[in-house]
């Protein structure tokens, strides 16, 4: 009965973790195809218009297409199903595109430095009436595609999905210091506003773009989920009655949202396996909402080669 109603919150867990995909692949979507539309408008709009503060815009925004179709190709590629070779599924490619998407971020903030640094010393004329307006429409659309992403996908928690949004708010940051920009050279002709704002814009990217290589990279080294605190797992373990000593401990995320757990339990000799093993699996899943457990259990007779790890 116990297993069963085990069973039970597993296949719940589960419905909500598809569902969860569900509203990611429809944030994503929507979000590409709202970015899609400005860029073309932008570069088509720069060709007609002879501006190149248009066509640099529609650069940008090709890059912000670009990582949210690769973040939606990694949700697609990340449901196929598993397979013999690999066992754990395509999950991890969605780490892997947050990783590049990160990565990317870095770029594009190192180019808007080196573009800004030449123009500190030579500030060019622009036609700021004109770069105020396209800079207001594609305010517009990025804040409509961040809200989008917000209401209908997990930016919090999915690294993925987060390294996506912050493409867009990197563009919609973009889109606000182009707007300032805009105003200080309108109104005084103040033309150094445009560079020393655009490394403003850059930094904050950067700050963003870290935050997302470094969780990426600490889920691909198999590192404990952030939200979790391995002594205090062996602890929960080591309280249950007839737990002698708990090791080869390891908590490790597969995907944004799939944590699992494997370990040791050396128990009391007189003391049922079975029981122990499911006030484990239950403790577990209750405190740390830990659906997959892997938990082999030990008596005295048993010995095991100490893992290296």
């Amino acid at each position: 009965m116990g297993h069963h109603h085990h069973h039970h919150g597993h296949d719940h867990h589960h419905h909500h973790f598809e569902d969860t995909r569900e509203g990611n692949k429809k944030g994503l979507l929507i979000a590409l195809l709202i970015t899609s539309g400005i860029m073309l408008l932008e570069f088509f709009g720069g060709l007609i218009t002879n501006s190149l503060a248009l066509l640099s815009d529609a650069g940008h925004m090709l890059s912000d297409s670009s990582s949210l179709l690769l973040s939606l190709i990694a949700i697609w590629f990340a449901s196929r199903p598993p397979s013999s070779r690999k066992t754990y599924g395509y999950y991890r490619f969605e780490i892997l595109a947050a990783l590049f998407n990160g990565v990317t971020l870095f770029v594009i903030a190192g180019f808007i430095v080196w573009e800004a640094y030449g123009r500190f010393f030579d500030p060019p004329t622009v036609s700021s009436g004109t770069m105020m307006m396209i800079a207001a429409v594609g305010l517009l659309a990025n804040l409509a595609s961040a809200w989008f992403l917000m209401r209908k996908a997990d930016v919090k928690n999915n690294v993925n999905l987060r390294s996506a949004y912050l493409h867009v708010i990197g563009d919609a940051l973009g889109s606000v210091g182009a707007l300032t920009a805009g105003f200080f050279m309108l109104m005084f002709e103040w033309y150094i506003a445009d560079p020393i704002i655009s490394v403003v814009v850059a930094v904050l990217i950067l700050k963003s773009a870290w935050g997302v290589i470094k969780h990426s990279v600490h889920i691909l080294m198999e590192g404990t989920p952030i939200t979790i605190d391995q002594g205090e797992v062996k602890l929960a373990l080591e309280e249950i009655e007839g737990v002698i000593d708990v090791h080869d401990l390891h908590v490790w995320t597969i995907t944004s949202g799939l944590d699992t757990l494997t370990c040791h339990i050396l128990i009391e000799d007189d003391k049922d396996g079975q029981q122990i093993l499911q006030q484990a699996i239950n403790k577990i899943n209750a405190t740390f909402k830990i659906e997959h457990t892997t938990i082999q259990i030990e008596k005295s007779q048993i010995q095991h080669a100490e893992m290296k790890v």
